[in-house]
This record gives C-alpha cells, sequence and structure tokens, in this order.
C-alpha cells in the first residue's frame, strides 16, 4: 500500500501480516479522497474499522490535523502505529485498539467530535448501519461532517434517515463508498 499524495506522498507502507484485512483499493482511495482534498486540511477524522491504517494516514498525510485510528485486532494497532511512525505522522496519528462500539463510547466520554469518519467495516453483517447510526447518535459527528462508509455495492447500509441521509454513492466493480450527513444538517 502506498500513501497517494500529501507530505507523505508515494511512500509504501504494510498491512498486517496474514490477517483478514481488506485494505482500500488505490482508486478508491484516490476517488475518495479527490472528492474531500480541499476539505481534509485542518480537519478532526475517526478511522474507526482502521486495519492497516490505510485511509487515516492518508488523511493524516493531506493535512488533517487530528487523526483517531482504531481496529479491535492488536497485530492491526501495532501495524497502524509502525506505519505512522514509518511516514512520519506519528504526532497527528492516535490509535486505538478496541471494539468500534467501545471506541464509539470513550470518544464520546473525551468529548471528540469529527469532521470525517470512515467506516470500512466488515461487508455483510450491518456492522456500518450500526457504526454510522452511533456515530451520529453519540454525537460525535460536528455540523456539516460526513461519514464515508465502503460497502458491497449490493449491500448499502441501510442507516436510519431520522439519523443521517446519504448523499451521494459511487461505485468501483464489487465496491461502492457512500457518503452521509446527519439529518440535522438538512434543515
Amino acid at each position: 500500500m502506498r500513501i497517494i499524495a500529501g507530505t507523505a506522498r508515494g511512500r509504501r507502507f504494510d498491512a498486517p501480516k496474514g490477517m483478514d484485512t481488506r485494505p482500500t483499493l488505490d482508486r478508491v482511495k484516490e476517488s475518495v479522497f479527490g472528492m474531500l482534498q480541499f476539505d481534509i486540511p485542518g480537519s478532526s477524522v475517526l478511522d474507526l474499522f482502521s486495519g492497516s491504517g490505510n485511509l487515516g494516514l492518508e488523511a493524516a498525510s493531506r493535512g488533517a490535523k487530528t487523526v483517531v485510528c482504531n481496529d479491535r485486532s492488536r497485530d492491526c494497532a501495532e501495524q497502524i502505529e509502525k506505519n505512522a511512525a514509518l511516514l512520519g505522522l506519528s504526532d497527528v496519528v492516535r490509535t486505538l485498539c478496541m471494539d468500534y462500539a467501545a471506541c464509539i463510547g470513550r470518544l464520546k466520554g473525551e468529548g471528540a467530535t469529527f469532521d470525517f469518519v470512515f467506516l470500512d467495516a466488515p461487508y455483510r453483517d450491518g456492522t456500518a448501519r450500526s457504526a454510522a447510526e452511533a456515530v451520529v447518535s453519540e454525537g460525535l459527528l460536528k455540523p456539516g461532517g460526513r461519514i464515508v462508509v465502503e460497502h458491497a455495492a449490493n449491500l448499502p447500509p441501510q442507516v436510519s434517515q431520522r439519523l443521517a441521509t446519504c448523499i451521494e454513492t459511487r461505485q468501483y466493480g464489487s465496491c461502492a463508498v457512500s457518503f452521509y450527513r446527519r439529518a440535522s444538517d438538512e434543515a
């Protein structure tokens, strides 16, 4: 894997060995960050299902002020820390290692809020929907913020419209990325 743009542009980093991670493809990551490129500098970012830290590290390289990368796997969390150090992004990237629900609870308790929340959860079990709804209901998404969900093209998360509105979906072969904002931002 590699960083596409920013201070660590072109630098490569590793995914955890032998793990069941599914890193976001470069073409998908490039498209997503192309859409967000002018909003990332100075932003706060949560990468809730980080795996290798691919999305969070890209955001940090592109000028995010703070990035929280979380993965419940200790091997993944350790690899994210190594990757952040390798790329010179340790001062921006904070790594947590816990279940997504516990992470949301901890961040809420700290009063953390985010401009962008990346959710690259397992595709088939409804975790992305649950996580997106929890991010909004627990107040982690700033006004005007966006949740970016990677999912199987044929399995879009059915997020409660009372909480969040899908503003765009882009398909890339068998995967897709949907962008959500808080329903309260519509008023």
